[in-house]
């Protein structure tokens, strides 16, 4: 039994197909195929059943896996507690950023962070919290940037900064005429709001204390893009809130559509997340600190109410 052989089963078990398999782990469809072979001779089972399309795990295949990914996550983790040691900051690192945070986050430290760190090889993913809570757990991305907290007892969450929220309410809107937004004034059927599986949605959801109260609307919108609400409320159809960075990115003459919050201003809690077996803490020690001395300037507020995305 053999590291390779036990990569190669755990590819067939993620792509249920030999041929994707192979082509991910950057060998001939043949080549995997005998070496799986060779594992289920030397272990006297059968992996996967081959008959089902797509390819399915057997009942003893399915444990196998488990130990496989625990064995191949360990075996991964060898250099990294050597680099550890040494101090070294360097190599690849899979990162995954929540698409509320990407636009705005990414630009203010990745320029300064290659350059300070030329060895760390950074592959950079917008994901869903849901998909990078997945990602992380499978050993698939070695952290994450996102809205938290998560309460997940396997993952790690170190805060970066509190952002708070801001209404954007066109002058034609009702509460264009105060100067300040409290949660009782938000009603979520007049409120544009990003799709369903946006940790950001759920906070605005919780911030007008409500899971989902709509009435009857001549449309309803749920857009993947908090641009495109802005697009929208300045056309009459509503408000919406932003994120406090993502204030800084809209045009000049737009910034007068901004009403903020009567203190404690409502504000989401944004960290770096990663598996608590982790061991690039380097790495994350690294990131971490940049980003946070980069955005200290950025957010200088004192006095905010977290708002956590809702469970369930």
């Amino acid at each position: 039994m053999t590291i390779t052989q036990l990569k190669y089963v755990l590819a067939v078990a993620e792509y249920q197909n030999f041929t994707k398999a192979a082509k991910n782990v950057f060998v001939t469809q043949p080549t995997l195929s005998m070496q799986i072979q060779k594992l289920e001779e030397e272990l006297d089972i059968q992996i996967f059943d081959r008959t089902k399309k797509p390819i399915e795990l057997t009942e003893v295949g399915k444990k196998l896996v488990i130990q496989a990914k625990n064995i191949v996550n360990e075996s991964e983790r060898m250099q990294d507690i050597v680099d550890q040691q040494k101090g070294f900051i360097g190599g690849e690192f899979i990162i995954g950023i929540i698409p509320t945070v990407m636009p705005t986050l990414l630009p203010m430290f990745l320029n300064t962070y290659i350059k300070k760190y030329p060895k760390v090889k950074l592959k950079i993913l917008e994901l869903p919290t849901e998909t990078i809570i997945e990602k992380i757990l499978d050993g698939h991305i070695d952290a994450a940037i996102a809205a938290t907290p998560l309460d997940h007892e396997q993952i790690v969450e170190k805060p970066l900064y509190y952002e708070p929220f801001y209404g954007y309410v066109p002058q034609q809107h009702p509460l264009s005429q105060k100067k300040n937004l409290t949660a009782d004034d938000l009603d979520p059927n007049e409120i544009l709001l990003l799709e369903d599986g946006h940790c950001f949605r759920d906070n605005v959801l919780n911030i007008c204390k409500t899971k989902k109260s709509y009435a009857e609307e001549q449309f309803t919108l749920e857009s993947g893009s908090i641009e495109t609400l802005v697009k929208l409320a300045n056309e009459g159809l509503g408000m919406t809130l932003l994120p406090y960075l993502h204030t800084q990115d809209i045009k000049e003459i737009e910034k007068g559509n901004l009403l903020p919050f009567k203190e404690p201003k409502p504000a989401r809690e944004v960290s770096l997340i990663y598996h608590k077996s982790e061991l690039k803490i380097q790495i994350i020690d690294s990131l971490r600190d940049l980003i946070s001395s980069v955005i200290k300037g950025a957010i200088a507020f004192q006095d905010v109410k977290i708002i956590s995305p809702l469970k369930g």
